[in-house]
């Protein structure tokens, strides 16, 4: 069901009203405001609607063993440079044509694992400049659309305070215009209360001298 309306009219014209800067005013602000946040007790949870969190969503394997390692206190394991030596066989397989043949193969994986690292760095160093210097450019781009959405709401929020301030400005002329026009109502309306109320106490007068004579 959907929930009904409720129009609030805000009379307040913040261009307009005087005495925001007076004594106790702020004080007194501050003081609503606290009354209001003491009486308030939310009776329900807003969030009920929504779904449980679930904070693991974008944990990798990798993440959830080192958040398992933190919360165990357990030590972090050191890197292992096992890859990179080159041992030789056992001192007891020494005359094993089998182990020799491991070893070798060995060196020939960390061998072309370094061929193929100096060959990243060659491409690295042909295409590394112009691929960073393409993404600098992307980066630049990017940031003068920001700077211009940017600059265009704010020239809308400038535009929507000026148009505040206008209309603010003309309702406080009217209300100024009307409540001269309440001040001179009520002035004339008392002025010819007062002679009504004189002309009441002369006619009274006048029947009393009348009543005299008969």
């Amino acid at each position: 069901m959907a929930q009904p309306t409720v129009e609030v009219i805000v009379d307040a014209l913040p261009y307009i009203d005087q005495g925001y800067d007076e004594p106790g005013v702020r004080e007194a602000a501050f003081a609503m405001v606290e009354e209001e946040c003491r009486r308030y007790r939310p009776t329900k949870n807003y969030l009920e609607h929504l779904p449980p969190l679930n904070i693991s969503t974008f944990e990798t394997p990798i993440m959830h063993n080192e958040f398992e390692r933190l919360q165990n206190r357990l030590p972090m394991e050191t890197l292992s440079m096992r890859r990179y030596e080159l041992p030789p066989p056992p001192s007891g397989k020494l005359n094993e044509v089998g182990a020799w043949i491991e070893c070798v193969e060995n060196s020939q994986a960390q061998l072309e694992h370094q061929a193929v690292r100096i060959l990243n760095l060659q491409l690295m160093l042909e295409y590394c400049c112009p691929a960073w210097q393409r993404y600098l450019q992307s980066l630049q781009d990017m940031e003068k659309i920001a700077s211009k959405k940017l600059a265009e709401l704010r020239q809308a929020l400038q535009q929507v305070n000026w148009e505040r301030k206008r209309l603010q400005t003309k309702g406080g002329e009217q209300l100024k215009a009307l409540e001269a026009k309440w001040v001179a109502l009520v002035s004339h309306n008392y002025e010819v209360e007062q002679a009504c109320c004189m002309a009441e106490d002369y006619i009274a007068q006048v029947k009393q001298n009348l009543a005299n004579k008969n």
